[in-house]
Parts: C-alpha cells; structure tokens; sequence
C-alpha cells in the first residue's frame, strides 16, 4: 500500500492519480494534450462525504445536530476527503482502486473508495460510501477543473438541463426551480435523465460527461478553467435532500467522460 502518484495508460490516454493529495485525478492527457487544469488545488478531487456548500456548517441526522469546520465561511464546502491522504489498495495498468477511511470531524466511521478506470477513449470514476456502524446522510460527486482553452480553442459548454436552482446570496439553493438562466454560472442543474454535459474545443476534442445521478453543478466563472460537477444531490443537500448510507446499503456513484478528436 502506497501515496504515491499513480499513472494508468491506454492508448494515446493517461491518467495520473494523487492519493496523497486528495485522491485527486492531477492530470488527463490525450496524445500528450493536458484537459485538466494543473495545480495543487485542481485536477478534479472527489467531494465526499458531501458536495458543494452545507449551510453554516451544520446537518441534521437523525435527533442530533452536527458542526463541520466552516472551510468556506460562513459555510462548509466540498467535504473533506479532498484534504486528506488516501491509500492504493490496488493498480494496474488502466484500473487503480484507493479507500480513505472518514474519521473526525465526521460523527460516523465509514470507508470511502474511488475505482479510477482508463480505456483509450473513456475514463469512469466510481466513489462508494459504507458505513462501518451508524446510518449517516451523505453525498458523493466529482469536482473536475478542465482547461478552458486546448491548442487555441476556447470550450463551449453544451447540455439541456430540465431546470436550474436558483441560487441565494449565500450561493446556496433558495428550494425553488427555475428555468435555466445564461451564463456565466456557478449553479446547480437538475438532470432527471442522468447528467449529460458535453465540452467542445472547436478544432481539438469534444469531452462528453456522463451520469446516472441526476444533479451537475456547472462553474464557468474562471478564465483559466470551467467546471462540470456530477453528484448525487445538490448543495446543502445533507439537509434538504439526504440520502442515508446504511449498513446494509452503502452509497454509490460514477462518472463516466468520453472523448473524440475533431
């Protein structure tokens, strides 16, 4: 069992995996063209257990009331797992699988484990959340930082979203649904049908992002990079839409981004 880096090849594609920062996809290359943003805060990490912002900190399971740390003040945003190292439990060539286990500040102990998978024209990720005693609502998602522009060309953004949530001052849900506004945007969309976002650079490569779940965040506010964020809810949606990961029924999720060279 190691931290360290992680490459997988398949065909002209590579992936290199960070577990020791954040499990964290730190690199995708396609014939030598990097798609991800580069840093130690990018790539695209995991947002376990829970996605985008809970408002001030705090969830409720059960009778009991629970404080994460305000990383984001005055919220707490992007889970934490993140942050954290995790462990290689095995690698291949164009499969790897890394476990982190959820302590403090967490109220419950349970395992985190993303399976990264390449072929030659395809990546999966898959994050699942088991508990090892008590239920506990939490959320699982992905927070890719794609490089804006690619050998020129800037991205376009294509998907048709059945609604957007309209988004507060305090950049949460306000409950309500919306029709979808115009960009720029740091929002979140409903897909009933699975998340279905396609990345176009006009003359390098189309990026399709795919789902089953049924919620993507979209930020396209930065110069340098856009985000398409599948998860399994929406922001503060250990409160206003848990889902309980049981002993008997752990959470799963995956993601699967497709490309092809134009």
């Amino acid at each position: 069992m190691t931290t360290k880096e992680t490459t997988l090849t398949a065909g002209d594609a590579e992936v290199t995996v960070a577990p020791g920062n954040g499990c964290r996809v730190s690199s995708l290359k396609i014939a030598g063209t990097e798609l991800l943003r580069q840093g130690e805060r990018y790539g695209c990490f995991p947002m376990v257990p829970w996605c985008g912002r809970i408002r001030e900190g705090r969830f409720r399971n059960g009778g009991q009331v629970h404080q994460m740390p305000l990383n984001s003040p005055p919220h707490a945003i992007h889970g934490f797992a993140r942050d954290a190292e995790w462990t290689t439990a095995r690698a291949g060539a164009t499969e790897a699988v890394f476990t982190y286990d959820l302590t403090e500040p967490w109220p419950c102990t349970g395992r985190v484990t993303q399976i990264v998978a390449l072929t030659e024209d395809s990546l999966t990720l898959t994050l699942g959340i088991e508990t090892y005693g008590d239920s506990f609502p939490a959320q699982a998602g992905w927070h890719p930082w794609f490089d804006r522009t690619l050998n020129g060309s800037d991205v376009q953004i294509d998907f048709t979203p059945a609604w957007q949530e309209e988004r507060g001052d305090d950049h949460l849900p306000t409950g309500r649904r919306v029709d979808v506004q115009p960009g720029p945007w740091d929002d979140c969309f409903g897909m009933p049908d699975g998340v279905d976002v396609t990345l176009t650079w006009p003359g390098a490569l189309e990026v399709n992002v795919k789902s089953r779940e049924q919620w993507v965040v979209v930020y396209d506010e930065q110069d340098a990079a856009v985000c398409v964020e599948p998860q399994t809810g929406p922001p503060d949606g250990l409160n206003t839409l848990p889902r309980l990961v049981t002993p008997v029924e752990p959470l799963e999720a995956s993601t699967t981004w497709s490309w092809r060279r134009l």
